[in-house]
């Protein structure tokens, strides 16, 4: 029997969001300007907190919107000038706007082009049109307006968004989305709403951001995991004050779209001559909260994200990658929800396993509640011990039955000691799954093994100390939502 429950219903999500966007466009005429917030392919923050979502939910539901749907993407010339990167992926920008591209053409729908905001003739961001535009990508440029967001005014002219170039677009739904946070995605919705305005088009406004989800309680778990999900962003939920004033009922928003919406509204009102929102909530599409079929469950997941959220900041602070203030929001976030490191049972059961063997552990808890660890050996680190005793648990395979040969190992220990320069010859996460599909090829129980792998996908996982880069990747690429004691294996100062 299955341990994890199912709290949310994604088929409903996608038929009820599909609706409220194509009733959305209807209500402006012509066109609509979508603001995608999140991550459209690989959304596993909501999945992990509303278990049943699918990750690519986003995506599905702008398909059965297809015929409708033109993707723009924005990205900060600001954000190429400095090659920032996309934490998760360990790429830059620039990369994730190819990879975007490619990734929503290969689903079918349509790029129309790209936007790089904040555009000051940057060396960079010129070489990135170039380059995009011998790719065949179309690219416009928008400019930084003094004093923005501030002096509507000025914002409201031709000096403001008057200057930025329009894009030309060709559908009724136009995804405004972008490879992170801070890339103009707003800026670049109102200044078309400018120019369509200008040119007798009637075009709308409307935001989709999942989180926090508006119509649940400010302090529901779920919302909290939003919180956590965004300390580095400073993010913080509360009532929508303009929500409860115009309708009486309460709503719950972030503080950046609060705080910005006296904004937006002189702007829409300077821009058609009335506003089409009364509140910030108002401008949202987001449907998710009436498709949770289990709170009791989805909450309990929250919580679990919240606690990861905080043990992988803790991590990042270790590393120079988060600041001190964080952690101790992700505290504060903890303490409110009043649970702690017990809630998520998988970290004794590691810390216990490294007590008794005196040196680095981890543990797995399965699909089917049961946990297994591993140990630091000399033929392969704890990640590989874990995810070999794993396989054969939920293989039901005798823990006693090698399922490598040496024949297999030994080479590869030499490969790396002789001719790659690593002092240690243990073999990672990666290296073993390779390992076994080798052995895979003659041997049936190792073959089992491997099939498997799919099974791990959403496993709670948690090691005694911070992984390498290889294992923490190995360990994403299989779905396990892995948390790490924040300290290293060595006091060296340098770690790969």
């Amino acid at each position: 029997m299955a341990f994890r429950k199912t709290g949310f219903d994604n088929d409903k999500y996608l038929h009820m969001q599909s609706q409220k966007i194509l009733e959305r466009i209807d209500f402006f005429g012509d066109k609509l300007y979508l603001e995608f917030g999140g991550k459209l392919f690989d959304d596993f923050h909501a999945s992990r907190v509303l278990p049943g979502f699918k990750p690519d939910s986003k995506i599905k539901m702008l398909l059965e919107l297809k015929d409708k749907v033109e993707i723009v993407i924005t990205i900060s010339a600001d954000d190429i000038e400095r090659s920032k990167h996309r934490g998760d992926l360990g790429i830059t920008y620039e990369q994730d706007i190819m990879r975007l591209i490619d990734a929503f053409r290969a689903s079918g729908l349509f790029v129309g082009s790209v936007v790089i905001t904040r555009y000051r003739s940057q060396f960079s961001a010129e070489t990135f049109q170039k380059r995009l535009n011998d790719l065949g990508i179309k690219v416009y440029r928008h400019y930084p307006i003094p004093d923005y967001p501030s002096n509507v005014p000025l914002i409201v002219s031709n000096e403001g968004y008057g200057k930025d170039e329009y894009i030309e677009t060709e559908r009724s739904l136009i995804v405004v989305t972008a490879p992170g946070p801070g890339s103009g995605k707003m800026a670049t919705c109102l200044s078309q709403l400018y120019h369509d305005h200008e040119l007798g088009i009637k075009a709308g406004y409307a935001k989709f951001e999942t989180f926090p989800i508006w119509n649940l309680p400010l302090n529901h778990p779920v919302n909290i995991a939003y919180e956590a999900a965004t300390t580095d962003l400073n993010d913080v939920n509360m009532i929508d004050p303009f929500h409860l004033e115009a309708y009486g009922k309460t709503t719950v928003n972030y503080n950046r779209d609060v705080e910005i919406f006296p904004v937006l509204n002189a702007i829409f009102n300077k821009i058609a001559g009335k506003s089409p929102y009364k509140s910030p909530t108002d401008m949202g599409v987001n449907m998710a909260g009436f498709c949770i079929t289990d709170d009791e469950t989805v909450c309990r997941a929250a919580e679990q994200e919240v606690i990861r959220r905080y043990y992988n900041t803790r991590c990042a602070q270790k590393q120079g990658l988060a600041e001190k203030a964080e952690v101790y929001r992700q505290e504060l976030l903890i303490n409110k929800l009043g649970i702690s490191n017990k809630d998520r049972p998988v970290i004794d059961i590691a810390l216990d396993r490294a007590k008794s063997t005196g040196g680095p552990a981890m543990a797995i808890q399965l699909d089917n509640g049961r946990f297994v660890t591993g140990k630091t050996t000399s033929l392969l680190d704890p990640t590989a011990a874990a995810l070999l005793n794993a396989l054969k648990e939920l293989g039901e395979i005798n823990h006693n039955i090698h399922l490598i040969s040496p024949i297999i190992i030994e080479p590869i220990q030499e490969l790396k000691a002789k001719h790659l320069g690593n002092n240690n010859t243990r073999l990672h996460a990666d290296e073993i799954l390779i390992a076994l599909s080798i052995s895979a090829t003659t041997n049936p129980t190792a073959a089992l093994a491997i099939e498997q792998l799919p099974r791990l996908r959403g496993c709670e996982a948690h090691s005694t100390v911070i992984l390498s880069r290889v294992d923490e990747t190995t360990f994403q690429k299989l779905g396990l939502n892995t948390t790490c004691e924040p300290q290293y294996h060595t006091k060296n100062l340098y770690h790969e």
